[in-house]
Parts: structure tokens; C-alpha cells; sequence
């Protein structure tokens, strides 16, 4: 977004929102430090909370959202901010699909409620966590559980020069062979999301020969059924594949689909 596209040749205003996460995304902007100081000079940060007291009202031309909507209040507290924000972004798999949150969804949330709370008819709650794309339009979604630091200043770059930002829809297999990993599903037989993960994190997981968990959930056009084969010839029952579906993206839909067909079956 150029000055001139906002339409006053002034700084393009940015707002950060939170609902139902851990905070982390918001960090991961908090994180650039230097990178963070240039952005500053770029955009006005008029609205957040997690770094600042002072909160301008909007409209505001960038918003970004982290966390997933849960409660009552949340679903009609984004339609106020996706009416407040020209452009809105979603950060973090929690935002983009729900987050571990979203676990609640194949369960009854009231159990969960009655075992935790000592006073349960306090808590007021929707009987699922969903992405902020389920309740209003968004304009673009950043994955990841944290994003990516290097992911966040490229969208911004992108949206003050007006293009389209470059983020990878490729799988973590790529990033792997770009660290010369050794793919720990096919020499050490250890289950892993890569496959059909989007790309972002650096390969973090297989790098120190663990399996990817799917933080940046499904990948362009992930092959979940191929993948679930590859699970059982390792010897993976339905319920660990359901578990391995079920993570960080569990209400992404390709995710969601996988893990329910193998329950099907």
C-alpha cells in the first residue's frame, strides 16, 4: 500500500489485534528489533496493545489478527475491526486455522468446561475454535506457530509497495533439501508432516532429526492420502495418524479431512 493508494500521502496506519492465543505472533513483530525500527519509519503503529498504551481509534489502513475466535464477544468484536480495517491480514496458525484450540472441536466443550471450572455456568463460550476467515473476509493469511520474522517484514514490504508478497506455498521437503537434511521419514522412519507442510520455518523440526509437525499448516495442494500410506507402512495405527492431522492446523481442511477419512476407515 503506497502513500499515494491511502490517499493522503501520509504514513499507511497499522493496528494489532489478540483473541484466543498465546501471544506469540505479536512477539514474533516485537522480535525484529532493528527490522522493527525501519518498519516504524514506514507505518504508523497506532494500535497495540501488547507493546504500547496508546490506542488511536480507526479506521485503519493495515490490521493484523492473531488468534481464533472462541467466544461470543470475539465473533462480534472482528466484524467491528474487519469494518475498521482496509486491509485485514491474519498471523499465526491460530488466526489461520484455529490453532491447538481447535482440538475442542471434535469434543463437548461443556465437559471440558464442567471439569476445569469450579463455577462453569460463568464461562460463556462457542463449542468451537475457528479461523478469523470463518466470520469475515481477510485479505491475506500469514501461517505459522510463530510466523516467520522474515515472512512479517516481507508482507509488510509487500503492502507498502503494493504487490503481491512473496511467501512460499511449497512444502518443507524444499527447505529441507536447501539445508542438505537427510529426510528423517525415509532413513530413520520417524512420521512427518513435511510432505505436505507449508513451508516457512526453516525445516526447524527435521533439522534436528524430529518429524515436522505441521505448524505452518497444509502446503498448495497437500497429498494427505499419500502421506497417510507413508504413515501406516511405518507402522503408524489410525488413531497416531488422526493425532499427527490433529495438531497445530487441526480445522485447516485439508488437515480436517485427512484425519477424519482415516477415522472412516
Amino acid at each position: 500500500m503506497s502513500s499515494e493508494e491511502n490517499g493522503q500521502g501520509r504514513k499507511p496506519t497499522v493496528a494489532v489485534f489478540k483473541f484466543a492465543s498465546c501471544d506469540g505472533c505479536q512477539l514474533t513483530l516485537l522480535d525484529a528489533e532493528d527490522e522493527l525500527l525501519e518498519v516504524a519509519d514506514a507505518v504508523e503503529i497506532v494500535y497495540f496493545p501488547e507493546a504500547t498504551s496508546t490506542m488511536i481509534k480507526g479506521p485503519y489502513d493495515i490490521g493484523l489478527v492473531e488468534g481464533s475466535i472462541t467466544t461470543h464477544h470475539d465473533a462480534e468484536r472482528i466484524q467491528q475491526i474487519r469494518r475498521q480495517c482496509r486491509t485485514l491480514v491474519t498471523i499465526g496458525v491460530c488466526a489461520t486455522s484455529g490453532g491447538l484450540q481447535a482440538l475442542r472441536n471434535w469434543k463437548d466443550v461443556g465437559e471440558f468446561v464442567r471439569r476445569v471450572y469450579a463455577k462453569p455456568d460463568f464461562i460463556s463460550t462457542l463449542k468451537m475454535s475457528t479461523p478469523v476467515a470463518e466470520h469475515v473476509p481477510v485479505d491475506f493469511e500469514l501461517r505459522g506457530c510463530p510466523i516467520s520474522k522474515g515472512q512479517l517484514l516481507e508482507l509488510i514490504s509487500a503492502m507498502l509497495a503494493g504487490r503481491k508478497p512473496n511467501i512460499p506455498t511449497y512444502s518443507v521437503c524444499l527447505e529441507c533439501k536447501r539445508r542438505d537434511n537427510i529426510c528423517v521419514m525415509v532413513a530413520e522412519g520417524i512420521p512427518c508432516m513435511g510432505p505436505v507442510t507449508q513451508a516457512g520455518c526453516g525445516a526447524l523440526c527435521p533439522s534436528f532429526r524430529r518429524g515436522c509437525f505441521g505448524c505452518f499448516g497444509p502446503m498448495e495442494s497437500p497429498n494427505t492420502a499419500s502421506l497417510t500410506a507413508q504413515f501406516r507402512v511405518l507402522g503408524q495405527s489410525d488413531e497416531e495418524i488422526v493425532r499427527a492431522f490433529r495438531g497445530f492446523s487441526a480445522w485447516a481442511w485439508q488437515f480436517r479431512q485427512a484425519g477424519e477419512e482415516c477415522e472412516r476407515s
